[in-house]
């Protein structure tokens, strides 16, 4: 990579954007990042500019694009939850949406090379496996309704001002550093405590992506103009039952008690969320590489350390 390869990274500080940072880094990006929470010394990446900023707030996230020339950006920013509208769903919505919104008015488009929008499987709702992009959406979410507007947003712009995005739709990453309350992190962290805990029955059929897959992907999508106003699944294509999965982990490690069960399944949930991964092959020569068994080791090995 040349000098000159300016990337933002929108919500650089989570899970996924620091992994991301890492690699950007390592593959001669000049790297800066926006990120709504101050990130902390021992998660600070070398060589990273750090900003703190609220992207919904239009005037702060002025101040700090003002005279930027960035030639990337992967927008990250926002956060999973699933309440109702009524209990939140609005601030949601605009988390992702008027979010998006500003960072589009504020960037230099004549230095903009690539914008890659980090979607999500929760677009297609309750439709069929496996999921493929050119199906219509059925959001069942103020948090999907949110990222589809965003993507239907970005798709507009490269139809009618060849604004230069891609719209990348992850299904389930794991790996290293992820947080403790989501899916994977909890079971691991259950099971290396030897604790008793409560799951669903786990019938739901799922895709796993390691996030050096994911990353890697990522950097893809910012060289590929090939890939401008397309929507593309970055997935394994391999479908896993949630109950597969915990008894697996479970039998690694060799602790812990899991009550299937015990939680009900989320209302409306998609019981089979999986994708269609040939988009991916053919737009951004990209597939998976990172077989579960070694993903889920890895990420064993790091929860076990930190303990």
């Amino acid at each position: 990579m040349k000098e000159d390869k300016k990337l933002l990274i929108v919500g650089g500080t989570g899970f996924i954007g620091r992994h991301l940072a890492l690699k950007a880094v390592n593959n001669g990006y000049k790297t800066s990042v926006v990120s709504l929470n101050q990130v902390g010394r021992y998660q600070r990446v070398k060589n990273v500019e750090y900003h703190n900023a609220d992207i919904t707030n239009y005037e702060d996230l002025r101040a700090i694009l003002k005279d930027k020339n960035y030639t990337h950006v992967v927008n990250l920013g926002g956060y999973i939850s699933h309440v109702l509208y009524k209990a939140g769903g609005r601030n949601i919505i605009e988390a992702h949406f008027t979010g998006l919104k500003n960072l589009v008015e504020l960037l230099n488009w004549d230095s903009l090379e690539s914008f890659v929008q980090i979607g999500s499987s929760d677009e297609y709702g309750n439709l069929s496996a496996p999921q493929r992009e050119d199906m219509r959406e059925e959001p069942i979410s103020s948090y999907s309704l949110g990222k589809l507007a965003a993507s239907q947003f970005l798709q507009m712009l490269y139809r009618t001002e060849k604004f230069p995005a891609v719209i990348l739709r992850l299904f389930l990453v794991y790996g290293p550093e992820q947080d403790k309350q989501r899916f994977l992190p909890q079971i691991i962290t259950g099971c290396l405590n030897g604790a008793t805990f409560a799951t669903s029955h786990g019938q739901q059929l799922r895709d796993f992506c390691y996030i050096d897959d994911i990353t890697r992907g990522i950097l893809l999508a910012l060289k590929c103009s090939n890939a401008n106003g397309e929507v593309i699944n970055l997935a394994s294509g391999t479908p896993v039952a949630i109950y597969d999965v915990v008894e697996k982990i479970q039998g690694i490690i060799s602790k812990g008690t899991p009550l299937f069960g015990e939680v009900p399944y989320r209302d409306g949930e998609n019981m089979a969320l999986y994708a269609d991964t040939s988009k991916a092959k053919s737009i951004l020569n990209w597939e998976y590489q990172v077989q579960m068994d070694e993903g889920i080791s890895q990420t064993i090995k790091y929860y076990n350390d930190e303990n």
